[in-house]
């Protein structure tokens, strides 16, 4: 089962489980959202096409990420001006991993009934991280927990151990080259810069 959604003026074709960036959209990192532009829904070969959207459906998805992408040049000049202006650009995105796709007004409830549920439990969980002790760094051999940088997921961490990259020091001592050919062997598409991965390893260190 697949749909296609519109976010940000442009069309995104998902299905549950995907992860895909888009123009920033203004929620906090791990909350959950509805994409409720949904242009088309095939299900087992069955097609159904809005117009232009279709009503009472929706897309569910968790914000797993706010970021900037990679910086790119803007140079300005004007003839017989002497005019000329260069700068740099960022542009900000949200990555998001869909978790749903269905009834709009299915999705709500449970968002409702959760908190309720889950405030009882977050109260000890918050004092027990307060009396907890500052987390130890790994023995040697060990390795660190990976996920713990925005942006590698379960997934990424293990291809990331089975190329020799088990601590976020390994992380953090990376140079250029070893990003680029990282990023060229386990297909990571420039998100090691992207995503800072080399900052956020320097502060967990």
């Amino acid at each position: 089962m697949y749909a296609v959604v519109e976010t940000g003026g442009k069309q995104y074709r998902v299905a549950v489980g995907d992860k895909l960036m888009v123009e920033k959209l203004d929620v906090e990192e791990g909350a959950a959202i509805q994409l409720d532009r949904v242009l088309m829904v095939c299900e087992n070969g069955k097609v159904e096409v809005g117009a232009p959207v279709l009503d009472g459906t929706a897309v569910g998805a968790t914000v797993l990420l706010q970021g900037r992408g990679e910086k790119i040049k803007v140079f300005k000049f004007k003839r017989r001006k002497k005019y000329r202006k260069t700068q740099g650009h960022r542009q900000h995105f949200t990555q998001l991993e869909i978790t749903s796709i269905g009834d709009s007004k299915a999705a709500p409830k449970k968002a409702k009934a959760a908190p309720k549920a889950e405030a009882k439990k977050a109260a000890p969980e918050a004092e027990a991280k307060k009396a907890a002790p500052k987390k130890a760094k790994a023995a040697p051999g060990e390795g660190d927990k990976l996920t713990d940088i925005n942006g590698i997921g379960p997934v990424i961490a293990q291809k990331l151990n089975d190329a020799g990259v088990t601590t976020f020091q390994q992380i953090a001592d990376f140079s250029a080259e070893q990003i680029a050919e990282i990023d060229e062997k386990l297909n990571f598409k420039g998100r090691i810069e992207r995503e800072e991965w080399v900052a956020q390893a320097k502060k967990l260190t």
